[in-house]
């Protein structure tokens, strides 16, 4: 059980993130244990064929620890915004000190022997992890990223919303069965760990972040930082499924092209700075096509920490699908 005992200015500071540099290493429970992870097997299957001969693969497989299904610590890194960017998340995990990067490893093993891959002085261990986490989310995680992040902020802006309309109460005990809320105290229920931790979160406020590959809530225990509760993220049955393209002709013809893109990209929550860097626009371009489409209830907005996301409407689903 972890307990987090929070203040009303720790529910006034609670923030949604979500970072590509965990969905990278959780990524690796779904390797190691694929029957666990059954609405992931298309994944799977592609990124076990791509690992088969990668020089990489021991290692990486190996920073699970058998049984337990652990990971390092400094792996995971606690959020410092709500869309992190994977270069810093990266950048991070190499400034961490070699001692504590081995220490992490060892403890993530529980007192088990390390398999020899992980058998090596601290600096050279901490090196050849990160250089194998980079390499591997270039080959396994970044071409996906663009359905995860919309699944993920999915996640966030739904969330966003229920604080709105109900309050913190309602998010925190809407994340997952094993969470529980009263008192003032938060409890994650960790039935596989044999832990017991508390911690006065006392004015750090508290991250939330939507993840695809945890089975349920996990909280890396940090007495000094911001405490960070991981959850599993709605919607994950449907991240690998394919969709057919709506056609676009007729709704350009009423829109004009540059909206008509606009709405047919909006099947999950996105940004606007991200729809401008997709299209390389400037994103004052993309406001102002997305304020006429809110005008119009074609999109709807809301706020997930300090950026606002947009998704379509029901009535701009109809539209495109020409149910009208």
């Amino acid at each position: 059980m972890i307990t987090y005992r929070l203040g009303v200015d720790d529910l006034a500071g609670m923030r949604f993130a979500c970072s590509p540099l965990l969905e990278t290493a959780t990524s690796l429970w779904a390797l190691t244990d694929p029957a666990a992870h059954v609405l992931h097997l298309p994944w799977i299957r592609r990124t076990h064929l791509l690992l088969e001969n990668h020089p990489d693969r021991e290692l990486l497989l190996a920073l699970v620890t058998p049984e337990l299904q652990w990971l390092p610590d400094f792996l995971t890194p606690r959020p410092s915004s709500p869309l992190t960017d994977i270069a810093d998340e990266l950048a991070q995990i190499r400034r961490t000190p070699p001692r504590q990067a081995a220490a992490d490893v060892i403890r993530a093993y529980a007192g088990r022997p390390l398999p020899a891959v992980l058998d090596d002085q601290p600096r050279r261990l901490r090196d050849r992890i990160c250089t194998a986490i980079a390499a591997y989310w270039e080959l396994a995680i970044e071409p996906q990223w663009p359905r995860m992040r919309s699944l993920l902020e999915a996640d966030m802006i739904h969330r966003a919303q229920v604080l709105a309309r109900e309050g913190a109460a309602a998010v925190l005990t809407g994340l997952d069965p094993s969470v529980e809320w009263s008192n003032g105290r938060l409890r994650l229920r960790i039935s596989s760990y044999q832990l017991s931790y508390e911690s006065d979160v006392s004015g750090r406020g508290l991250w939330l972040v939507p993840t695809l590959f945890a089975k349920h809530t996990i909280g890396p225990l940090d007495p000094d930082g911001p405490p960070t509760v991981a959850y599993p993220a709605r919607g994950i049955g449907t991240l690998w499924e394919s969709r057919p393209a709506p056609t676009l002709s007729a709704l350009a013809d009423l829109l004009g092209s540059p909206r008509a893109d606009l709405l047919t990209a909006l099947d999950t929550p996105t940004s606007t700075i991200e729809l401008a860097r997709r299209r390389q626009v400037s994103p004052s371009a993309i406001s102002q096509h997305l304020a006429t489409l809110h005008a119009n209830g074609l999109v709807a907005r809301a706020r997930a920490g300090r950026v606002v996301l947009y998704t379509r409407t029901e009535l701009a689903d109809r539209l495109i699908h020409n149910r009208l």
